[in-house]
C-alpha cells in the first residue's frame, strides 16, 4: 500500500476533521461516489490532501481549466514533497483542430504549437504511474482524451543492469524503436548520443538528468545519472529503466498490423465513394491516407497519427478509447478520482464528446478522414462517470447529479480563518442604480472594491459610463475582451486604479479578490442561468474573503433561487458565528499579494500597438510574434499557464494579419 504523508504547518480545524473522517470512511467502505460541499475559503484542498493521506490511494485530480490545474499542482507539490505529484494537461501552447466548412468549401488545416515542457510532464506522468504506487496526478480535461495503450507503453521499456551483456548496435536500434533520436551535436530530451563505448540517453520525461551507460565490450560496466547542463555526475546505479519517448508508441509487429487494418478500411471507404459517385471525396481520401501510410511505414509517425489510434491500439469501432484512467488501472486495482469545482467540471466533461464528434463527422463525410477518426475522441460522460472505483466531487455548489450519486455529502462550512459568509440584503430594484450609487460611496471611502453583475453587455457598458460621469472610477468586463485585457482589468482593480468592476457572467469562479467587500447583483429576480441557485451562491462568494463583505440583491420579488441563497447563507452564518465564539476567533481578511512574476505590462505594451499592427511591415509583425512566443514558452515553463494563454491569444491576433 502506498504511503502518502501530508507536510503542512496547518492542522485540521473547523469542519475539516469531520469532513476528512466522513469522506475517508466512505471511500474505505467501498462507496463509489462522495461529495465535499465546501464554501469558498474553507480549505477544500487541504481536506482533499488529508483524504488521500488517510485512504492511501493513488489519485487523479481533475478540474475544468489549466489555471486551476496549475494552482492545484503547486499546492499538492507542497503538501506531498516526498511523493510523486505529476501534472497532465494539454501540451499545446496553441491548437487549431482541422475542420471543414462545407458552405464555404473551406478546409482548415490542423495548426498547433507543442510546449516541450508540458510534453515532458505528460511523459513523466505515464512513466511514474507505471513505476510507483504513491502517485497523485493533477489533470485538466486532457485526461479524458484518447491515449495510447498502457500495455503497449509498458511493454516498450528498456531495462539496463550493471554486469549484463547487451549488443550496443541492438540497444541503439531499440532506442530508435522507442522514439529516441540520435543527436551527437545538440543533446536534448528524447535524444541519445554515442562516444566510443559510452551511450548517453536523455529520457523524454526527465527534467534535468540524463543517463550514462558505460560499456566494456558488450558488458555494462557502470550506470549513473548526470546533469545534462553541467555534466555533474550523480550516484552510480545498479540498473536503469528507460520508457518510450511517445505515448502513442507501438511495436513494429503491431504497427504492421495497424497499417494493414488502415489499408482495409481505406479500401472499404473508397468503394463506398465510388458507388455513390463522389469523385472528389474519393480522390481526396485516397491521396491523404496513402501519404499518411507511407509516412507511418517509413518513420512510425505521421501528422495527425492520433486519427488512426483505433488501429494502433487494436480497439474495435465504437469501443471506449484508452485514457489517463486506464494508466491508473494498469498498475493499481484501486484508485481515487477527485473532481474539483465539480459543478463546472462535470458539465464540461459531458459536453466534450458531442462537440468533438460534430466536427469530425463533417471531416469524415467529405473525405478528409477515415471513419475510424471518430474513435479518436474524449470519453463519453457515461464512460467517464462509471470508470473509476471511487469519485470525490468537491464544490461550494454541487449540482443535483453529484448529490444524487453520492453515498456521503460532507459539509465544510466553517473557515479556518474565521471569515463569515457575507450577509445578503434584498432591495427593491425600482431605483437600483441610484440606490447602489449611495451604497458604494462609503465602501470606496474605506479603500475597498466593488463587483457589480448585470444581465447584458449593453447594460454593463452604459452603467459604467453613468457611474464614471458621476465621478466614480468604474470599468466593465465582457466576453469580447481578449485574455490580456481581462487580466489587466482585474489587476488594475486590485491595484486600486479603479474601484468598481461591472460584468455579466465573469464574476463567479476563479476571481480571488480579497479587496472586494461589496457584491451587487442587479435584477436578481430574472431567473435563468445567470440568476440560478448555483450562480447566486458563487457570485455572493466573491465577497467572502473580506471581513466587511456584503451582498446586495436588487429585485421586485424574491425568487426560489434568491430564497435558497439567502436561507443557505443564514444557516451557514449561524454555524460560523457559533464556532468563532466558542473558539475565540476574530475573523481577518485574507490578503493575497499580487503575483510579481506575471509581466503583464510587457505584453500590454505590445497589445497597445494593436491598432497599428495592420500598417506595420510583415517582418516587424513577425518579430512581435517571436517575442510573444518566447514570453509564452517562459510563462508555461514557470507553470504560469494563465499568462501563457493570454500571450497565445495575442499571438493568434497578430497572426491573423
Amino acid at each position: 500500500m502506498p504511503n502518502f504523508t501530508v507536510s503542512s504547518p496547518y492542522k485540521s480545524s473547523g469542519d475539516q476533521p469531520t469532513a476528512i473522517d466522513m469522506l475517508s470512511q466512505s471511500i474505505e467502505n467501498g462507496n463509489q461516489y462522495q461529495t465535499l460541499l465546501g464554501v469558498t475559503g474553507s480549505g477544500k484542498t487541504y481536506t482533499m490532501a488529508k483524504v488521500i493521506e488517510k485512504t492511501k490511494k493513488p489519485t487523479l485530480i481533475m478540474t475544468h481549466n489549466k489555471t486551476l490545474a496549475a494552482q492545484l499542482y503547486s499546492e499538492f507539490k507542497s503538501f506531498f514533497p516526498n511523493n510523486h505529484v505529476e501534472y497532465f494537461i494539454s501540451y499545446y501552447d496553441y491548437y487549431q483542430p482541422e475542420a471543414y466548412l462545407p458552405r464555404q468549401d473551406l478546409f482548415i488545416e490542423k495548426d498547433s504549437s507543442i510546449n516541450q515542457e508540458l510534453e515532458r510532464l505528460r511523459l513523466s506522468t505515464t512513466a511514474s504511474l507505471l513505476s510507483h504506487d504513491d502517485v497523485i496526478v493533477i489533470a485538466s480535461v486532457s485526461a479524458n482524451y484518447g491515449l495510447g495503450s498502457p500495455d503497449d507503453y509498458r511493454s516498450i521499456v528498456q531495462k539496463l543492469t550493471v554486469g549484463d551483456e547487451y549488443n550496443q548496435k541492438v540497444l541503439l536500434l531499440r532506442l530508435v524503436d522507442m522514439g529516441y533520436k540520435r543527436n551527437d551535436d545538440f543533446f536534448d530530451r528524447g535524444d541519445f548520443r554515442v562516444t566510443g563505448e559510452v551511450i548517453d540517453i536523455y529520457p523524454a520525461y526527465s527534467e534535468e538528468f540524463a543517463i550514462r551507460i558505460e560499456f566494456f565490450g558488450d558488458e555494462i560496466e557502470a550506470i549513473y545519472e548526470f546533469n545534462s547542463l553541467t555534466g555533474e555526475k550523480q550516484e552510480e546505479q545498479k540498473e536503469a529503466t528507460i520508457y518510450s519517448a511517445n505515448q502513442f508508441i507501438v511495436s513494429k509487429e503491431k504497427l504492421a498490423i495497424a497499417v494493414k487494418s488502415i489499408e482495409e478500411e481505406l479500401g472499404e471507404r473508397l468503394a463506398y465513394y465510388q458507388k455513390e459517385d463522389r469523385t472528389i471525396e474519393y480522390n481526396r481520401l485516397k491521396q491523404r491516407t496513402e501519404f499518411d501510410l507511407e509516412m507511418i511505414e517509413a518513420t512510425g509517425m505521421c501528422k495527425g497519427i492520433e486519427n488512426y489510434s483505433r488501429h494502433l491500439t487494436g480497439k474495435k469501432p465504437g469501443e471506449t478509447p484508452y485514457s489517463m484512467m486506464d494508466y491508473f488501472e494498469a498498475m493499481h486495482d484501486d484508485y481515487l478520482v477527485i473532481v474539483d469545482e465539480s459543478h463546472v467540471s462535470l458539465p464540461q466533461f459531458r459536453g466534450m464528446y458531442a462537440g468533438d464528434r460534430s466536427r469530425k463527422e463533417v471531416l469524415v463525410d467529405h473525405g478528409f478522414r477515415l471513419p475510424s477518426a471518430l474513435d479518436n475522441r474524449p470519453l463519453m460522460f457515461d464512460e467517464y462517470i462509471h470508470k473509476a472505483p471511487h469519485f470525490l466531487f468537491a464544490s461550494a455548489t454541487p449540482a443535483p447529479l453529484e448529490i444524487e450519486l453520492s453515498s456521503v455529502v460532507a459539509e465544510q462550512v466553517v473557515r479556518p480563518t474565521g471569515l463569515l459568509d457575507p450577509p445578503i440584503e434584498v432591495i427593491d430594484s425600482t431605483y437600483q442604480v441610484e440606490n447602489l450609487y449611495d451604497r458604494m460611496k462609503p465602501v470606496i471611502k474605506k479603500g475597498e472594491r466593488i463587483l457589480i453583475t448585470v444581465l447584458t453587455k449593453k447594460m454593463a457598458e452604459e452603467l459604467s459610463i453613468y457611474y464614471n460621469d458621476l465621478g466614480l472610477k468604474c470599468r466593465h468586463m465582457h466576453s469580447d475582451m481578449d485574455a490580456i485585457e481581462r487580466n489587466q482589468t482585474i489587476r488594475s482593480l486590485r491595484l486600486g486604479e479603479f474601484d468598481i468592476l461591472i460584468g455579466i457572467n465573469l464574476l463567479r469562479e476563479g476571481l480571488d479578490l480579497p479587496e472586494v467587500s461589496l457584491v451587487a447583483i442587479l435584477d436578481a429576480d430574472k431567473e435563468g442561468f445567470l440568476r440560478s441557485k448555483t450562480s447566486l451562491i458563487q457570485t455572493s462568494g466573491r465577497a467572502a474573503r473580506n471581513t466587511n463583505g456584503q451582498v446586495l440583491m436588487y429585485a421586485k420579488r424574491v425568487t426560489d433561487s434568491m430564497k435558497f441563497t439567502t436561507e443557505t447563507t443564514k444557516q451557514r452564518l449561524k454555524k460560523q458565528i457559533a464556532y468563532n465564539k466558542k473558539h475565540g476567533i476574530t475573523p481577518k481578511t485574507t490578503m493575497r499579494e499580487l503575483d510579481k512574476n506575471l509581466k503583464v505590462e510587457d505584453a500590454g505594451e505590445l497589445y497597445n500597438k494593436a491598432s497599428k499592427l495592420d500598417k506595420m511591415p510583415k517582418a516587424e509583425r513577425q518579430q512581435i510574434v517571436k517575442k510573444l512566443k518566447a514570453k509564452m514558452l517562459l510563462a508555461a515553463k514557470n507553470l504560469e499557464f494563465e499568462e501563457a494563454a493570454r500571450l497565445r491569444d495575442e499571438i493568434a491576433k497578430v497572426k491573423k494579419l
